[in-house]
């Protein structure tokens, strides 16, 4: 009954917060309607959540460490419960972007702090059961975002997108309150609160990766040689050397502890190439569903409905398959999986029906299944007092890599929908070829993560496992 109760508290805000990522995915058409809205607004709605989500998630890990990863995920749901009240009563452009824009910090509090409860609250035993979980509850979202927003928008308006949050966050919150422990806090060493990230890093952190987000998401938009991206460019630099100047004057231990572990390093690049890969798919898939095939936003958010069955598939029988076979061998498998069903999208994506993308769709959520366990074992590998930071650092790549994703696979879709559009093909074929050409090099990306993944869960050399340096190594490499 205590696990039920600890994954219902950790589990149900991953779900809230995931599902916002594409919730108003196919809202955005009556969102412009309604409020009136410019191009410019409208993309920023869409933008703004991720955003302040990736810049904050290292501000949320560095809070789950230094006050409690039970304080934190309070403290995120009631900011993202509250947004989502002011986002459903929004009346105009500024308002709903900017209570998006605190549902985005809500979540980057949630994210960590969930994490670190699944990875020190439950049994060790339960535990990849518990990240399995954490991994079919986001695919879930993500895949039923479209779905609910077409359905919800249509019959219901899409301020109910916003509203529907706040009875899931105020259950949330009691269940938290009852189920999760004070217990992060007073684990905390002298030694510990040394290893810390200071707080100076975590801000000029989140500045470099906000700046460096505003300029991918501008770019395209105002130019890349425009004053605004110069002015993230400038901040991005400004900002990167100063956090490399505080690591090196105050020699952060928290990171070098985290980034020599094998496993959490290589999760970290794994997780980067995947999300370069397949987010940026993702969100022109969308696009190709209704303007190339002609589908109603019902009927194409719908069609992301078999990558969260395939990893509810999966996902309870992946941690057998490890025992079995060996966490590098099923994590390379799933990344291969996944590159192959992107290339399999690509190949449907030209007979103009549907169901001829649906094998590439299944075999994409296959495949992220059967990664789950580089995820557990990135999560688990640092040592407990910096679990918020690690799990804020794993999140942050995850969001970031969405976030960059998007803009990597858009340039290279735009570029050969350009070059196709000068050739003489006609809009419709312009972006099937430049669609057809972000999905192949998403293909390559995720794929070039395959045997990072057999290098990061090698068995380790050193009978003591290189993978969990102690304490003590810490403090002396302090001094």
């Amino acid at each position: 009954m205590r696990i039920a109760a600890i994954l219902m508290a950790a589990l149900v805000p991953t779900f809230m917060t995931s599902l916002d990522s594409t919730v108003v995915t196919m809202a955005l058409p009556q969102i412009r309607a309604e409020l009136a809205l410019g191009g410019a607004d409208l993309k920023w709605v869409a933008a703004v959540y991720p955003l302040t989500l990736a810049s904050a998630l290292l501000l949320g890990g560095h809070l789950a460490d230094s006050v409690g990863r039970r304080a934190t995920l309070l403290l995120g749901v009631a900011l993202f419960t509250t947004a989502s009240a002011g986002c459903s009563t929004a009346t105009q452009a500024g308002t709903l972007i900017a209570f998006r824009g605190v549902q985005g910090a809500g979540a980057a509090l949630v994210l960590p702090a969930s994490l670190a409860v699944l990875a020190h609250d439950l049994p060790p035993r339960a535990r990849n059961a518990g990240f399995s979980a954490a991994t079919a509850t986001m695919a879930t979202a993500l895949a039923c975002g479209p779905v609910l927003s077409g359905v919800v928008t249509q019959h219901l308006g899409w301020a109910w997108l916003f509203a529907m949050n706040t009875p899931l966050g105020l259950t949330s919150l009691l269940v938290i309150a009852l189920a999760v422990p004070r217990c992060a806090r007073g684990s905390r060493t002298p030694q510990s609160l040394l290893s810390t990230v200071s707080i100076r890093a975590v801000v000029l952190a989140s500045l470099c990766l906000a700046s460096v987000t505003y300029g991918l998401i501008e770019g395209p938009e105002s130019g890349f040689t425009g004053f605004s991206f110069v002015i993230c460019g400038v901040a991005a630099v400004v900002s990167a050397a100063g956090l490399g100047c505080e690591l090196k004057l105050h020699r952060s231990i928290a990171l070098g502890v985290l980034l020599r572990q094998r496993c959490f390093a290589g999760g970290i690049i794994t997780q980067l190439l995947w999300g370069l890969g397949v987010t940026g798919v993702y969100f022109f898939t969308s696009q190709f569903l209704q303007n190339n095939l002609g589908l109603r936003p019902t009927s194409a958010g719908l069609a992301f409905t078999p990558v969260a069955l395939s990893v509810l598939a999966v996902a309870p029988f992946t941690a057998r398959v490890v025992r079995r076979f060996g966490g590098g061998r099923v994590c390379c498998t799933g990344l291969l999986l996944v590159a192959l069903g992107l290339l399999l999208v690509a190949l449907g994506s030209t007979s103009g029906s549907f169901v001829r993308i649906l094998p590439g769709l299944s075999a994409v959520g296959f495949g992220s299944a059967l990664a789950v366990p580089l995820t557990a074992r990135a999560l688990e590998s640092p040592p407990r007092h910096l679990s918020g930071i690690a799990a804020g650092l794993f999140s942050a790549a995850r969001e970031a890599s969405g976030v960059f994703g998007i803009a990597f696979v858009g340039a290279i879709v735009t570029f050969v929908q350009h070059a196709a559009a000068t050739a003489g093909s006609a809009p419709a074929g312009a972006f099937l070829c430049g669609y057809r050409a972000g999905l192949c090099v998403a293909s390559a990306l995720v794929a070039a993560g395959a045997p990072v993944a057999v290098w990061a869960l090698r068995p380790p050399t050193d009978p003591r496992g290189s993978d969990a340096p102690s304490l003590a190594r810490g403090g002396e490499d302090a001094r």
